[in-house]
């Protein structure tokens, strides 16, 4: 019925890479020591907590829930169309050692140094995949319900020195997991929702914060596979299947196409939101799991760390030694490939003469453009005249604003928590910027900032559209009728879409 199962069925091959990529970030923070304090708040991802934590234990919340689209054919129920879950975790695993005393007991220890090599205390994981069967897609909708367990275990195993004399031991010990998952299949306006709810329902109570992520599932997604069917994109569906698409409610994790690019028989669920079809980059050597952080970041940093620093992070974990013994090897050429690629930002378009505008192509199957400028550089703003932050000028209300112009600042993009504190402040342009792509940016510093000169002689400034500024008359930094952030100027259409609060 329900079985533990670590290998993924025929067709899921593909989409295994980047489910273990969810699965796995946040388990390691670099610099990938146990001493680290940033190592003692892993697991951000994906964590459901126990039911019964106490306030203290700061648990997670303890259920995810995702709700996806499919196109059922109408002979579906006489061809056994349905869709397999299958639920992945991680469960923790305290690997705790122990020093040998004198009078043949063990104490707890933060690690020992054995014939050399350091031996640590530390939290691993076990990778689980429950197999939740297959899912009916029947016309008359159904449901089902299930309770599946992850049994704990303890193993031991003994340190002996150079001469073989037992100087301690490791002692693993993982506690039993408990998940409740819950499917129900209804009709919406010619489309079937599929919705999946997983629980952990693990009964005792967790004291402290150690004994809750002792028995939470860790790193929580989904996959879905539909057989006889197909899934349907919610980021981006058809028309017809766009209204029945925003009724889908989704809580903690969201559901995206996987598998080849264009195919519509696998939905990856992860806590981290994702496009569709997700991939590894190419570029990429190995696994960091430092939060989706940049790999070229990453690497570079862990080049930094000390002798002593890599030694500590091999014997943290056999995942953390990996990464240590990569990028020490990794060849100049392996490092500029993570540098990234410059790709053609810019919709294919038919030169003179062509026979047909080619079609749009998906960019990230596009091959990098060559950006051939005849030994020039691809573009040298000190060199091209039809720019000059200095001098040139936005018209914002019919207002010319330049250089030394007086605005104030009223932010509607959200674009930095910290714009919120700036509304309704007068700043003082200090550029006009314009991008490769057209868009206009003002650049400015706060007039009533104490370090505004300084921010100004370094360059530090804060950019805002134009449509985000109001003018004002040359040394007139009038107050806002005493509200902060207010104004009685009309505000645009698009910016009540994006700031509808």
């Amino acid at each position: 019925m329900t079985s533990l199962t670590p290998e993924a069925p025929a067709g899921l091959d593909h989409v295994r890479t980047i489910a273990d990529a969810v699965l796995y970030e946040g388990y390691l923070l670099y610099p990938y020591r146990a001493s680290s304090h940033k190592n003692r708040s892993r697991w951000q991802f994906g964590v459901l907590g126990p039911p019964h934590a106490a306030p203290g234990s700061f648990a997670e919340d303890p259920g995810m829930a995702t709700q996806c689209l499919l196109s059922v054919p109408d002979e579906a129920p006489a061809t056994g169309a349905g869709v397999s879950v299958r639920l992945r975790f991680l469960q923790l695993q305290v690997r705790e050692v122990r020093r040998l005393d004198e009078d043949g007991g063990y104490t707890p220890v933060a690690g020992l140094d054995v014939a050399g090599v350091s031996v640590l205390s530390w939290d691993e994981a076990v990778e689980c995949e429950l197999d939740l069967g297959t899912v009916p897609l029947t016309g008359d909708g159904g449901s089902t319900d299930e309770t599946c367990t992850v049994p704990g275990g303890e193993e031991t195993e003994p340190l002996t020195d150079e001469r073989g004399v037992t100087v301690g031991r490791v002692v693993r010990r993982r506690e039993p997991l408990t998940a409740r998952v819950r499917t129900r299949t209804t009709r919406d306006d010619g489309f079937l929702r599929l919705s999946v709810s997983v629980a952990n329902e693990h009964a005792g109570t967790a004291a402290d914060k150690d004994a809750a992520i002792r028995v939470s599932l860790i790193g929580t997604h989904l996959l879905l596979q539909a057989h006889g069917a197909d899934f349907v994109s919610l980021r981006e569906p058809p028309d017809e299947a766009a209204a029945a698409a925003a009724r889908c409610q989704q809580r903690r994790c969201w559901p995206v196409l996987a598998g080849v690019k264009g195919s519509t028989d696998v939905v990856l669920a992860a806590p981290i939101i994702l496009y569709d079809h997700p991939e590894i980059a190419e570029q990429s050597p190995g696994a960091l799991f430092d939060s989706t952080e940049i790999d070229e970041i990453l690497t570079l940093r862990v080049m930094t760390m000390t002798e002593e620093e890599k030694a500590e992070a091999r014997a943290t974990d056999p995942l953390a030694r990996e990464i240590i013994e990569r990028c020490d090897t990794m060849s100049a050429a392996d490092l500029q490939r993570l540098h990234g690629l410059l790709r053609d930002p810019r919709s294919p378009v038919a030169r003179a003469g062509a026979s047909a505008v080619r079609p749009l192509t998906d960019l990230r199957d596009a091959e990098p453009a060559a950006f051939d400028t005849g030994g020039e550089p691809w573009w040298d703003p000190a060199a091209d005249a039809a720019v000059s932050p200095e001098s040139d000028v936005v018209v914002i209300e019919g207002v010319p604003v330049t250089k030394g112009s007086l605005v104030r600042v009223h932010p509607s993009r959200r674009a930095d928590a910290q714009d919120l504190f700036f509304a309704g402040q007068v700043a003082r342009v200090t550029a006009v910027l314009s991008d490769v792509d057209g868009g206009v940016h003002i650049a400015l510093v706060l007039v009533d900032d104490p370090a505004a000169d300084m921010h100004d002689w370094y360059g530090r400034y804060f950019y805002f559209a134009p449509d985000e500024l109001e003018p004002l008359p040359a040394g007139d930094p009038r107050p806002d009728n005493g509200v902060s952030g207010t104004t009685d100027r009309p505000r645009s259409p698009e910016h009540r879409k994006e700031n509808p609060s």
